[in-house]
């Protein structure tokens, strides 16, 4: 290699090394700032015992959906109301849900839907319909939506609810632990948590000046219902595949006050089986987080393979071995950090580039497809990619 190349390759990787450097340095001490509600000091109850409505949309979610529900059902909240909403399912889920109700009529609503309405993604309807039932018969003063799949501990719904109403939040998140059952769900669900340290600064999600850093989880979304209406509901995003995410930046953006919490094990998911099971279920999403432009998706992929990969490549050149030596020692430590809440092992550092290469070939499959097929096939209906892209009106 000439002088010119070695000097590039040099100062790329001390660049790269120094940038994860300083993301591990500002997660350190920022990471801590983020409640635990497992610690002793959060277990409370909430002020003025506040109503709830959980909202719970499920499509042929029949192998799951008893088990959430019933976890809800057994919450040690007594203010608290249950809306699932069997949307479209070709299975038993129905069913299984309407048996649920007839045991906790009291507790346990089960609304069907038998057709979706033209310009409406399914789940978005979905949570738009239950919610409207909700606020009309109900009355609640919170919402919680949720997905069919999620498992809740007992005081998952208390602790998360005392935190909100004491911290004043408009819009609080608890994050899910997740459920690993192969090596290939931990490979790619713990790159993933790394990834999302660079999205989203957690500590910072209180800070309304952080506009960047808003956070939206499908798992656990909890809003005021006063402010779920100030924003216009789902009617706003009702083609947003990542509804969950143009949620949280919906409530920064409009300066409210947004709140975010863990608690390992207080909210569990099993997100899909296996590395094909993860890939795949992600195929509706990265191109929606991209937000359909190739451009995104090509800088996306330059920086996985810049930040994520490159640092192993570094290590067999002697001129870059240093500061190789560096990002990755910085990359399991922040491995380590984030399975301090997570519960993922950090071992799966070592995967670290194989996570990375196949996040960024995932992005791409995912861009190819929608593109391919002109749309995104999702809950059993076809929406046209020109539909997607569109900006919802405020019309009903």
């Amino acid at each position: 290699m000439t002088h010119s190349i070695h000097t590039v390759l040099q100062l790329s990787a001390w660049f790269i090394a120094l940038l994860w450097f300083w993301k591990a340095i500002t997660a350190a001490f920022g990471l801590r700032r983020v409640p635990n509600l497992t610690e002793p000091k959060y277990d409370l109850h909430p002020p003025g015992n506040p109503s709830l409505t959980v909202t719970v949309p499920a499509r042929n979610e029949a192998e799951k959906v008893a088990a959430c529900l019933q976890s809800l059902l057994d919450q040690q909240y007594p203010n608290l109301r249950i809306i699932a909403v069997n949307d479209r399912s070709t299975d038993s889920t129905g069913a299984i849900m309407d048996a649920l109700a007839l045991q906790h009529p009291n507790k346990l609503t089960v609304l069907h839907i038998t057709e979706l309405p033209t310009g409406w993604l399914g789940k978005t309807h979905a949570m738009a319909l239950a919610a409207k039932h909700a606020i009309s018969l109900h009355h609640p003063d919170y919402l919680l939506f949720t997905d069919a799949d999620i498992l809740f501990h007992p005081d998952a719904i208390r602790l998360a609810l005392a935190q909100a109403v004491v911290t004043q939040a408009d819009h609080f998140v608890l994050l899910p632990t997740a459920i690993i059952k192969s090596w290939g769900e931990g490979m790619l669900i713990s790159y993933l948590q790394i990834m999302g340290l660079w999205a989203v600064r957690t500590w910072r999600v209180a800070d309304p000046k952080a506009l960047r850093d808003a956070v939206g989880v499908g798992a656990f979304n909890l809003l005021r219902t006063p402010v779920y209406q100030q924003l216009g509901g789902f009617e706003a995003l009702r083609m947003e595949i990542v509804e969950d995410l143009a949620l949280g930046s919906h409530v920064k953006q409009q300066g409210l006050r947004q709140r975010i919490a863990t608690g390992p094990g207080l909210v569990r998911v099993h997100w899909h089986s296996g590395i094909a099971g993860i890939i795949n279920g992600m195929m509706k999403n990265l191109f929606a987080i991209c937000r359909y432009n190739p451009a995104i998706v090509l800088l996306s992929c330059l920086w996985i393979t810049a930040f994520c990969i490159a640092p192993a490549i570094f290590l067999t050149l002697s001129q870059t071995r240093i500061p190789a030596i560096l990002a990755v020692a910085t990359i399991v430590f922040l491995y380590v950090l984030s399975s301090r809440q997570s519960r993922v092992s950090p071992i799966y550092a070592v995967l670290f580039p194989v996570s990375a290469a196949l996040i960024a070939y995932s992005i791409l499959r995912s861009t190819i497809t929608t593109l391919k097929q002109g749309g995104v096939t999702w809950r059993g209906t076809f929406y046209p990619l020109a539909d997607l892209r569109k900006k919802p009106t405020t019309s009903h």
